[in-house]
């Protein structure tokens, strides 16, 4: 029982959080390259029933695994590498979050991509043909609609960016939706375009698109799904806390990487549009970025 209570606080804790540590310093030791490091420690994320909820220890020992591998001292130490890491990167975008996993990390996708190609073409010329085809096997299928790298270093477009065509487009109808209710006035409790309060603007515009969501911000961030803020994007939602909990909500207009900046129910001025990035005051109250857009 005690187990089961310690696990439920566990996971209200996480899904309060905008990020959790474990999985930001796996991502961090990976961005720097230090594979055997993100292998140890997603293997004890793994071993641990509290982090069951999540996919991302899998996805990372994969794409270590798959790193590690191209050390052949490393790889006849551990014969099973490439066949474990195949199964976990299938596991993982066989998922029902796997597409939303691979668009939030796709840069860490296509650069291993871009290094077992080429460490593939270093065996050939070798003359190391069964090391080759070894590697060759472990990602048939795998990285099929994963972008290439072209020769300035750019990722090109792939049939996997296609994929969110469907989002992508549904992103700019929410956008251009929220945008037609600017000048509403700001009414607690409002629900309707007589008058918003911040939440039942978020969720009459969310409504409009069959999107059922909680009428309380509080509620709205508990619910949604994480996104950090470097891949917050349009159509998601930016959270704030005053210093006693999620007290307001706003829709993002701007692109993924561009400035910040919000559609939000102000209690000041009804519905408008703030540039976040200049506003201390809103900056300084950021609490999260949850998404409800598949």
């Amino acid at each position: 029982m005690k187990k089961l209570l310690l696990f439920t606080l566990l996971f209200f804790s996480f899904s309060l959080s905008a990020q959790i540590p474990s999985f930001d310093k796996i991502e961090m030791l990976y961005a720097q390259g230090h594979y055997k490091l993100v292998y140890r420690k997603a293997n004890l994320l793994l071993d641990k029933p509290d982090f069951d909820f999540s996919l991302i220890p899998s996805f990372y020992k994969s794409l270590s695994l798959f790193q590690l591998s191209q050390n052949e001292v490393w790889l006849n130490r551990h014969p099973e590498a490439l066949v474990e890491a195949r199964e976990l990167f299938l596991k993982v975008i066989k998922s029902k979050d796997g597409t939303k996993i691979f668009e939030a990390h796709l840069n860490e996708v296509v650069f291993l991509k871009n290094d077992i190609n080429a460490w593939i073409e270093d065996l050939k010329i070798q003359g190391k043909t069964k090391e080759a085809n070894e590697f060759q096997t472990a990602i048939v299928g795998l990285f099929d609609k994963i972008p290439s790298i072209d020769k300035q270093g750019e990722i090109k477009n792939s049939d996997f960016s296609k994929e969110t065509t469907v989002s992508s487009k549904q992103r700019n109808e929410i956008v251009e939706y929220a945008k037609k209710q600017i000048g509403v006035p700001y009414v607690w409790s409002g629900v309707d375009p007589s008058g918003f309060d911040c939440s039942g603007f978020t969720g009459y515009v969310f409504k409009n698109f069959e999107k059922s969501i909680p009428r309380r911000a509080v509620d709205q961030e508990n619910q949604s799904v994480k996104v950090k803020q470097k891949n917050a994007q349009k159509g998601d939602l930016v959270f704030f806390d005053n210093g006693s909990g999620v007290s307001h909500v706003g829709i993002i207009v701007s692109e993924k990487g561009a400035p910040l900046q919000m559609i939000h129910a102000s209690s000041s001025k009804g519905v408008i549009i703030t540039d976040i990035t200049q506003s201390d005051y809103w900056l300084q109250r950021i609490y999260s970025f949850g998404t409800y857009v598949e």
